[in-house]
């Protein structure tokens, strides 16, 4: 949520986190003119970045032709009126080899037409195209160059070609701190001379969010997901400890989503797309949409869990209670409602209840209680708490309008 005070002033960040028993809320206001002074200034991710990757589905065998019909996908899918945007390659779409000029190289065998064209195709069709890169002498595939001294050049290349959106990744660097090497990009893209969403894929190693509001828009706080349950709720765990940190502008990236590729069931899908929802994380679809199910896109097009998401607020959701196997997450929307989510991680069916007092709200609070799964406002009115029972690795997912 950014907002100016006056004339030159605006609200950098706000921070509600939510504890047993009260709400405190930090509100920091900063001068805008010092604010445009830093490493990152590009006025993106206002909300959390939507889109697709490349590489959960499809690792390194990706072509122009994947990219362009997920492109066409996205728009005859409905998806990007939805706000999925960002068409993102990530590993292996550059030669080995930079040319004579010490350019970066689209690969002939599988993107002929040039990077250029292909953003070009994309931005036709209301979409915006994404890049990947690495922060290292090589990629992590280590089938192209990385950036490592040549981010000025890159970030140059990028902007011609109409990128929108650079995922910077840290393998084969020369051993210098993270903290060192990512702010180089940062200037580099501030100079580039057009607006290019900055994804920080540090992988949490130097806990990037502490410091990656000034040098991203996003970054990861995790390494890589998996297409398992355990894989995912563990991402979200590791993720779930830098809420705070979390605002409009920077947020933290517990990696892309793996709804619909097969690894999990539906009920386990709907939980991961829950808690990235709540989270505030990007949603970076990393399926093959081309031939999606319609169980996948009914998880990945809901709407109402899609604004929560996005909702102008930009606060992320905290795990304000755990009890075995049985969790309470919890996060402030704008026009003071509340987005609940509760989670059975266990292998049996059971029940949760949530508190009031843990989640922010008065205990005499009257809510009415919007279900965003079954999409229907339930006929009763709490006060005080709201119990739900669930299957084994499932959830409910509502928000909570305080009424009187």
């Amino acid at each position: 949520m950014e907002k100016r005070v006056g004339v030159g002033f605006f609200v950098l960040g706000l921070l509600l986190t939510i504890m047993p028993m009260a709400v405190t809320v930090t509100v920091r206001l900063f001068d805008f003119e010092e604010a445009r002074r830093h490493l990152l200034a590009n006025d993106l991710g206002i909300t959390p970045p939507m889109g697709w990757n490349s590489w959960n589905h499809f690792n390194c065998k990706i072509d122009e032709k994947v990219i362009k019909q997920t492109a066409d996908a996205l728009v005859a899918t409905g998806l990007a009126k939805l706000g999925y945007e960002y068409v993102n390659i990530d590993d292996c779409w550059a030669e080995i080899n930079r040319d004579e000029n010490g350019t970066l190289v689209a690969k002939k065998s599988t993107f002929p037409s040039g990077l250029k064209a292909l953003a070009d195709y994309v931005h036709s069709k209301g979409l915006k195209l994404g890049i990947y890169s690495d922060a290292g002498y090589f990629t992590c595939s280590k089938t192209m160059p990385g950036s490592l001294g040549h981010e000025e050049k890159d970030a140059k290349t990028f902007a011609s070609w109409g990128i929108d959106y650079l995922k910077y990744d840290n393998c084969n660097n020369d051993g210098s701190r993270p903290t060192e090497r990512y702010p180089v990009m940062t200037q580099a893209l501030m100079k580039a001379g057009r607006p290019i969403f900055f994804s920080l894929c540090e992988w949490g190693d130097m806990h990037p969010a502490l410091w990656g509001f000034k040098v991203g828009n996003s970054w990861r706080t995790t390494n890589d997901i998996a297409d398992t349950w355990d894989s995912m709720i563990s991402r979200a765990d590791m993720n779930e400890v830098y809420a705070q940190f979390a605002r409009p502008g920077g947020w933290n990236d517990p990696d892309m989503l793996e709804v619909g590729n097969g690894g999990m069931t539906e009920d386990e899908y709907i939980v991961h797309f829950s808690i990235w929802a709540i989270s505030k994380a990007p949603l970076l679809i990393g399926c093959d949409l081309r031939n999606a199910t319609k169980e996948t896109l009914e998880i990945i097009s809901n709407k109402e869990v899609i604004a929560v998401n996005q909702d102008t607020l930009g606060v992320q959701a905290k795990k304000v209670r755990s009890e075995g196997d049985q969790e309470i997450w919890a996060g402030h929307l704008s026009g003071h409602r509340v987005a609940l989510l509760l989670v059975n991680r266990g292998p049996w069916r059971y029940s949760v209840t949530a508190n009031w007092d843990d989640i922010g709200l008065p205990s005499g609070t009257v809510v009415e209680a919007r279900d965003l799964w079954e999409h229907k406002t339930l006929e009763k009115r709490f006060v005080g708490n709201l119990t739900a029972t669930m299957d084994s690795h499932a959830c409910k997912m509502y928000i909570l309008k305080p009424i009187s």
